[in-house]
């Protein structure tokens, strides 16, 4: 179809960054950027430690009131890239689905197009990649005004640790390390508003929702399986907050019980970000929902009427036998059908998405509990229960 061969392929990956993994053969087949998220986060983490040993404080480096450092260098930027090399081509084959599915109808092709063309040149563009850099330079002023959590999250914070002194590592990992996770985050946020800013469009589309389709939201199943793979940014963002919070309280400026108040936020948060978007197309499932109710009631009233006359009323007194006729698997398939109609979802959301959300928060948060439950006293009193010593 010539409207089929105009539309662009989806991707949300490009920009200068994107273009110099490619060069350097960081970037394989233009989505796997796992590589070049390694290369990143262990060139700076490497350059770091080498500076602390070779300033006699490696042993400070290893700190627990420094985890943070090594968390955002080794754990979440590499996740950061990992997320993008899973999510990037699954959010091609659902744009690839909504038109070989004729979900997006053959009119309204054109609008995708473009749509599709704008978001990739909003991508690619290194104007982003700039305002990206600006705003990673111009955080140290909010943090005037906000107290971030963590005693290596801002400058601030970094000087009252050192006691206000500069050094080789400090200069290192004030200009290039916590900039370039900042830059990463933020790279990552203008991504999420484009994906956001798409699915705004195409809830805005006009769609051919089929309300008996099997996957329970009348043909956008795979719209979940997209956001399935945020997961991994999900546990960065978890692991960087749990990081912060494990700084704070070994460092005795927070309470462990303040953990209750924040980790039911950070889930909130998360369930705002890769869950809330999938609502855009709540109003177009109802209204797919009581119109196929109302039209699937009324085939099968027909249906069934017709099978009473025939089957129970035996008003045409056809003598047939009602074993093996197709006339009861039909009525079995109609009701099938109805049960699919009345169960059809608001949202492409499971229970599966949720709890895998939920399981990508708690499972880095789960270590702050060694705070309260040292692992020491946790197995001593294993062994006493088991042993009776």
């Amino acid at each position: 179809m010539k409207a089929n061969e105009a539309i662009q392929k989806f991707s949300l990956l490009g920009g200068p960054l994107h273009r110099l993994g490619c060069r350097l053969g960081l970037v394989r087949d233009e989505t796997h950027t796992i590589r070049l998220g390694l290369a990143i986060g262990g060139l700076a983490w490497g350059v770091l430690v080498l500076l602390a040993i070779l300033m006699g404080g490696g042993h400070q480096l290893f700190s627990l009131g420094l985890i943070g450092v090594h968390i955002r260098l080794l754990v979440v930027i590499p996740l950061f890239f990992t997320c993008e090399a899973w999510v990037a081509p699954a959010m091609a084959e659902f744009v690839r689905n909504l038109v070989h599915s004729g979900v997006v109808p053959e009119n309204e092709l054109p609008a995708l197009a473009a749509d599709i063309r704008r978001v990739n040149r909003l991508a690619d563009s290194w104007l982003v990649e700039v305002f990206a850099l600006l705003a990673t330079f111009a955080s140290p002023l909010l943090e005037m005004v906000v107290d971030l959590p963590g005693q290596t999250a801002d400058l601030s914070s970094v000087l009252a640790e050192s006691g206000g002194k500069f050094g080789p590592v400090m200069v290192w990992y004030l200009l290039l390390c916590l900039p370039l996770f900042r830059f990463l985050l933020f790279r990552w946020v203008w991504r999420l508003g484009l994906w956001w800013y798409f699915l705004g469009r195409l809830g805005r589309r006009k769609l051919n929702l089929v309300p008996t389709h099997s996957d329970g939201v009348a043909g956008l199943g795979f719209l979940e399986v997209v956001h399935e793979h945020f997961m991994p940014f999900a546990f960065a963002l978890a692991a960087f907050y749990a990081a912060t919070f494990a700084e704070d309280i070994a460092a005795g400026t927070m309470a462990f019980e303040a953990l209750y108040g924040y980790v039911p936020l950070i889930l909130l948060a998360v369930a705002a970000l890769f869950i809330g978007p999938l609502f855009l197309f709540s109003a177009k499932l109802w209204t797919a929902r009581v119109t196929g109710w109302s039209e699937y009631m009324g085939m099968a009233s027909r249906y069934v009427g017709a099978f009473d006359r025939k089957w129970i009323r035996d008003e045409a007194a056809t003598g047939e036998s009602p074993l093996g006729t197709p006339d009861l698997q039909s009525l079995a398939d109609l009701t099938n059908s109805l049960d699919v109609v009345r169960n059809l979802r608001v949202a492409p959301v499971s229970r599966r998405l949720l709890l895998g959300f939920a399981t990508a928060v708690a499972v880095p948060m789960l270590p702050l509990v060694l705070f309260k439950y040292p692992a020491g006293d946790v197995a001593a009193k294993l062994f006493q229960s088991l042993t009776g010593l």
